[in-house]
């Protein structure tokens, strides 16, 4: 029998990183959850522990950042940061800097969020940074690294916003004519991708695995 294992999720206030670490809790795969953030989450759970941070000085808590599984559902949008420069910040400084200490302490796997056309070299800025992220998490040396790339992602935000809510009742009402080759487009839902990564987790499995959006559908 497998020894239970600690995971640890960056992101947890988010779309996709609630409902991951809900099922991180509710997992007999970890004894221990590791939340990194920087306000305590409203959850009482005896698996759980909350590390607040600053993701501008990880570095401060290194040496609580120590876990076998690590899942990052760290993101923002250019409006909500504010700045093209602020939204990198968020979007590829804090992932890398988060695997680079994780990995350090050895760390086996690497789950993290990232998007339907990431693309490095992308002329736009948004699939061009999360692109860039995925380029410098490949080499880490984890023995897993699971890039997950969903569509448009369906839930509930804290702070829904108006572009997203109007995208979301379309893809609804018309998701039936994301089928076949347009499949990979189709709007998935948050707790699917979050299903999606422990699955991919408990396949203690090596190498750098891409997570498409269709493949991801499959836990709907």
């Amino acid at each position: 029998m497998v020894s239970p294992k600690v995971a640890l999720i960056a992101g947890a206030s988010g779309l996709v990183g609630s409902h991951c670490l809900q099922l991180l809790l509710q997992s007999p795969r970890y004894n221990k959850v590791i939340s990194v953030g920087r306000r305590t989450l409203p959850i009482q759970n005896p698996k759980l522990q909350q590390i607040i941070v600053d993701f501008n000085n990880l570095e401060k808590h290194r040496h609580s950042l120590i876990a076998d599984d690590v899942y990052c559902c760290l993101g923002t949008t250019i409006k909500k940061a504010g700045s093209k420069e602020k939204f990198r910040e968020v979007d590829y400084t804090y992932v890398i800097n988060l695997a680079k200490i994780t990995v350090s302490h050895f760390a086996t796997q690497f789950l993290v969020v990232s998007a339907l056309g990431a693309d490095a070299h992308s002329r736009i800025f948004y699939n061009r940074v999360k692109g860039e992220m995925e380029q410098a998490i490949k080499p880490l040396p984890f023995t897993a690294v699971h890039i997950f790339q969903p569509s448009l992602l369906l839930g509930e935000r804290e702070e829904m916003r108006p572009g997203e809510k109007a995208a979301a009742v379309f893809a609804k009402v018309f998701g039936f004519l994301f089928n076949g080759p347009l499949k990979k487009y189709k709007a998935i839902p948050a707790k699917t991708v979050a299903k999606a990564m422990l699955e991919a987790a408990k396949q203690d499995g090596g190498g750098v695995l891409i997570h498409s959006n269709k493949q991801m559908l499959y836990y709907s």
